[in-house]
């Protein structure tokens, strides 16, 4: 009961992290900050990929070519999260309010997979 629970949270931050990928594009008129979404999918795949389908690679100490490889491309795709949009603004291609709904969005997303992460290291699927 308790893991069902976590999951519909875990949905509801997600959804509510695209549903602001979308409305900072559509309040604004202006589809370049989608592009940030991008990047939500490049998040997870180093994880997928290398790390076995887990996160727990993540926080430990314990290397290796594949596993560096694997926290390298998390990290540079979680920066460049942050820095699509900066980037975007910068260039005068979206607003200022934009560009902040993006880093809400961002927020709420890495929130989710910190929760996410934490409930995996709890219940040991």
């Amino acid at each position: 009961m308790v893991l069902a629970h976590r999951m519909q949270w875990l949905a509801f931050m997600f959804s509510a992290s695209i549903l602001l990928q979308i409305l900072a594009c559509a309040i604004y008129s202006n589809w370049w900050p989608l592009l940030s979404a991008l990047m939500y999918v490049l998040v997870p795949m180093p994880c997928m990929f290398f790390g076995g389908g887990t996160t727990q690679f993540l926080t430990s100490r314990d290397g290796g070519g594949w596993i560096d490889a694997a926290k390298f491309l998390t990290g540079a795709s979680a920066v460049g999260s942050l820095a699509i949009p900066i980037i975007l603004r910068h260039a005068n291609l979206i607003g200022t309010g934009a560009m902040f709904i993006e880093f809400t969005s961002f927020f709420i997303f890495v929130c989710t997979v910190l929760c996410f992460h934490r409930a995996s290291l709890e219940d040991e699927w």
